[in-house]
């Protein structure tokens, strides 16, 4: 299962301590319009006396001609509100769903202004489950201060590596695996920083067919 295969051993040792989770006072969010892309840096250079490996593809049946599988892009920083937690893999999806249900809540009821894709973005994972902050990004920061357990804050900003899923939550393991291939292949280093965009929300759509944007931060 995704949630216990890649995001637990397979990605916190290759995302998150190679090349995964996030931080807290800035939390972060991946800029949830189109991410402005940045000019790509010269490639990692390859160690001697190797066989060149083609790059790693994104698994059959979880992208689209078209869609982006490690294209570098620059995220902007944005106002955020957000629910922080944390969860169990097997219960992963109803946990983010059910968090972000709250905060879009507490939007409408507040009458912000959206501005973005709703995400959630990974602070630290392990064997047994995982901390997050499950955020929608906002034109303009809340005047007054969230309620309870809702705060107020800013998405994260920088070089990222964004990566389309198509498919269930579940096989978002797939996903993940080969990401982690692809950051091992071109020798890059996250900044511990992963960020899911849902561009089906997961409040409302069906678990087994989501549009995933993934970003992984890159030092």
């Amino acid at each position: 299962m995704f949630l216990r295969v890649a995001r637990d051993a397979a990605m916190a040792a290759a995302l998150i301590t190679a090349a995964l989770a996030l931080t807290a006072p800035q939390p972060s969010c991946a800029q949830t319009s189109a991410p402005a892309t940045s000019p790509t840096p010269p490639a990692p250079a390859k160690p001697e006396n190797t066989t060149p490996q083609a790059t790693p593809a994104a698994p059959e049946g979880t992208t689209k001609p078209g869609d982006p599988f490690g294209e570098d892009v620059t995220l902007t920083a944005k106002p955020i509100v957000y629910i922080k937690g944390s969860g169990t893999w097997d219960k992963a999806f109803a946990t983010i769903s059910g968090a972000l249900k709250k905060v879009e809540a507490y939007v409408d009821k507040a009458g912000l202004k959206v501005d973005g894709l709703p995400m959630t973005i990974f602070l630290g994972t392990d064997d047994r489950g995982f901390d997050y902050e499950a955020a929608v990004p906002l034109a303009a920061a809340p005047k007054e201060a969230p309620p309870g357990e809702i705060a107020a804050g800013q998405s994260p900003d920088g070089r990222a590596l964004e990566f389309v899923h198509r498919g269930s939550y579940e096989a978002l393991d797939d996903t993940y695996e080969a990401i982690t291939n692809y950051l091992d292949d071109k020798r890059l280093e996250s900044k511990n920083v992963l960020i899911e965009q849902y561009v089906t929300d997961p409040v409302t759509a069906d678990e087994k067919n989501l549009v995933v944007n993934v970003f992984v931060l890159i030092k």
